[in-house]
């Protein structure tokens, strides 16, 4: 009995600490954010180098199904965004080799964001995600006031860095520059 009585006093505690961050999110009328950091133990070089290769990123992002690159600043993605198959097409708006990668979206799934590189030491690197984005619909507001984005994006910054450190090297790289317009 008073395990059941405990339950029900956490879920409702949980229903209206949910209940608040979505009024929260929805009175600020702005998108989501997050922050996540990893570091990785290659040279800055070798972890910006593989992010570029923007078409492997399903090897360690979990939702992304597939990326084709269009050309050097177009992308398009399908992924399963809250339990839907979306697709959406992404813009790179800047990128400069060993320091940063900056896109938004052009279609689908409003987001944006940067992956920046960081040398720590001459065989560790700091990458940083920072992305914008805009939960559609009931889902995917609930998901993200739980922290499932955030979540989801740190779990693939391990892949990442637990793929990377297990090859030892890039698996090719695109040392272009891309600058706003």
């Amino acid at each position: 009995m008073l395990n059941r009585v405990v339950t029900v006093a956490a879920l409702a505690v949980g229903g209206i600490m949910l209940s608040k961050q979505l009024k929260r999110n929805k009175a600020s009328g702005m998108d989501s954010s997050i922050i996540e950091t990893v570091e990785v133990n290659v040279p800055v070089r070798t972890a910006y180098n593989q992010f570029t290769q923007f078409e492997e990123f399903p090897q360690f992002m979990g939702s992304v199904h597939e990326i084709r690159q269009l050309d050097d600043r177009h992308l398009h993605w399908k992924a399963n965004v809250a339990g839907k198959e979306k697709e959406w097409d992404a813009e790179i708006t800047e990128q400069i080799p060993d320091e940063r990668i900056a896109w938004r979206s052009t279609s689908g799934v409003p987001n944006g964001g940067v992956v920046t590189f960081h040398k720590i030491a001459d065989k560790v690197t700091r990458v940083t995600l920072q992305m914008d984005y805009q939960p559609e619909g009931a889902l995917e507001s609930i998901g993200d006031a739980l922290g499932a984005v955030r979540l989801e994006a740190r779990a693939n910054l391990r892949k990442f860095k637990d793929m990377l450190e297990s090859r030892g090297k890039e698996s090719g790289a695109w040392r272009g520059s891309v600058s706003q317009h």
